[in-house]
């Protein structure tokens, strides 16, 4: 799981240009005013709801998943069973992905 949610965080670094890493790639990436990716057009208050929604799921995730197993001694995690869940939660979160698009509005370089 730690590697899938790193996984994850590379391709969205790969995919943006953004050199950020966890909530402050994500902020950065699939902001509503300048987003480097989007998931949607952004043109209705319910697709600017969708796209937050996404982003706050993979800050979630990191939060969640990839924070902790970095940080504490696998020993210690003791979540095993919540393994499929947390890894079908990282394969929607790809698959969002594979449907968004580049917006041109923000680079790497920023």
């Amino acid at each position: 799981m730690f590697e899938a949610a790193k996984g994850l965080a590379q391709r969205i670094r790969d995919m943006s240009g953004v050199q950020a890493d966890g909530a402050a790639l994500v902020d950065r990436v699939f902001s509503t005013d300048r987003p480097a990716l989007a998931i949607n057009s952004l043109r209705t208050e319910t697709e600017k709801s969708e796209h937050k929604g996404f982003a706050s799921l993979l800050k979630g995730c990191f939060a969640a998943v990839r924070n902790p197993l970095a940080h504490d001694p696998k020993i210690l995690w003791q979540g095993e069973d919540d393994a499929a869940d947390y890894l079908s939660l990282i394969s929607l979160l790809h698959r969002k992905l594979d449907e968004s698009v580049r917006t041109g509005l923000q680079t790497g370089a920023e």
